[in-house]
C-alpha cells in the first residue's frame, strides 16, 4: 500500500502520517506543485498508469474520474443512513430541518447529503473553505463552489478555482482536508439544481468554532469539520428553538 500526499499536507497530518507507516503503508511526501491534495493525486495516478497491470488505484474523496466519485459517495454513505435512522429514532420520528457537512472534495459531506437527498424538507448546507476571506485574492480561499467556475480536472467536470486563462488556481485553508481546487461532481449538481447550499467559512471563523465548542463541549474537533460547526452555530441563531440540525464530525483518523 503506498500512499501519496502532498508534503505540506504531511507536516499537517504528521500524526495520521506516523499511524500509517506504523501500520505497514509507504507514505510518500509529494514535492511538487503546492505540494498538497492536488498534486498528491497527480502521483498517485502517474503510479497507477505506469504500472497498471499490477496496481489498483484508491482515493479517499468524491473526485477523479467515473466510477470514483460514485465509490466513495456509496462507502460514507453508511454515516448518512445510520445518522437517517438514529434520527427518526431518537426524534419522535422527525428528520433534521438541517443537515451540515464541510465540503474540501467532498466525499464525507456527499455521503451525508445523500442519506436525505429525496428528503425535501431537510435542507443541505456544505461549507466551504474560504480560507482568509472570499473578498481576497483567489488564492487565499478553497472555497470552490462559492468562486469557482466549470472546468476539467482529474478527469471530472466540476466547479475549479481558475484564472483568467482557465488554469487551476493554488488554493490556501488553515485545514488540510479542505484546499482542494475542485469539488466532487454530485456537489455541483446539487448545487446547479438548487437541492443544497454552499457557504464559505473563512480560517478565523473555523478557529473560532473550534475553541467555542472544545471549551463548551468537551470534544476536540478537527479543523475541517469546525468550518461546519461555525455555520450551524450561526443557523442554530437564525432557525431559533425548537430546531434539529444534523452535522456531520468528520477529518481525523482517530475519532
Amino acid at each position: 500500500c503506498t500512499i501519496y500526499m502532498g508534503a505540506v499536507d504531511c507536516e499537517r497530518q504528521a500524526l495520521n502520517v506516523f499511524r500509517m507507516n506504523v501500520l505497514g503503508a509507504k507514505c510518500v511526501p509529494v514535492e511538487s506543485g503546492s505540494r498538497t491534495l492536488k498534486d498528491a493525486i497527480n502521483e498517485a495516478m502517474r503510479d497507477w498508469v505506469t504500472n497498471v497491470r499490477d496496481t489498483h488505484y484508491l482515493i479517499g474523496s468524491a473526485i477523479g474520474p467515473h466510477p470514483f466519485p460514485s465509490i466513495v459517495r456509496d462507502f460514507q454513505a453508511v454515516i448518512g443512513n445510520e445518522a437517517r435512522a438514529q434520527m427518526l429514532e431518537k426524534n419522535n420520528g422527525k428528520l433534521p430541518d438541517a443537515v451540515v457537512a464541510c465540503v474540501g472534495g467532498g466525499s464525507n459531506a456527499i455521503g451525508m447529503f445523500h442519506a436525505f437527498r429525496n428528503d425535501k424538507d431537510v435542507q443541505l448546507v456544505g461549507v466551504e473553505a474560504g480560507g482568509a476571506g472570499v473578498g481576497g485574492p483567489m488564492s487565499s480561499t478553497s472555497a470552490t463552489l462559492s468562486l469557482g467556475k466549470p472546468g476539467v480536472l482529474h478527469g471530472t467536470m466540476t466547479y475549479l478555482m481558475q484564472d483568467e486563462d482557465g488554469q487551476v488556481s493554488k488554493t490556501n485553508s488553515i485545514s488540510a482536508g479542505l484546499d482542494y481546487p475542485g469539488v466532487g461532481p454530485e456537489h455541483a449538481h446539487l448545487k446547479d439544481s438548487g437541492r443544497a447550499t454552499y457557504v464559505p467559512c473563512t480560517d478565523a471563523q473555523a478557529l473560532e468554532a473550534f475553541f467555542d465548542v472544545s471549551k463548551t463541549e468537551g470534544i476536540i474537533p478537527a479543523l475541517e469539520p469546525s468550518h461546519a460547526l461555525y455555520e450551524t452555530i450561526q443557523m442554530a441563531k437564525r432557525l431559533g428553538p425548537g430546531k434539529d440540525i444534523l452535522v456531520n464530525l468528520c477529518g481525523r483518523g482517530d475519532k
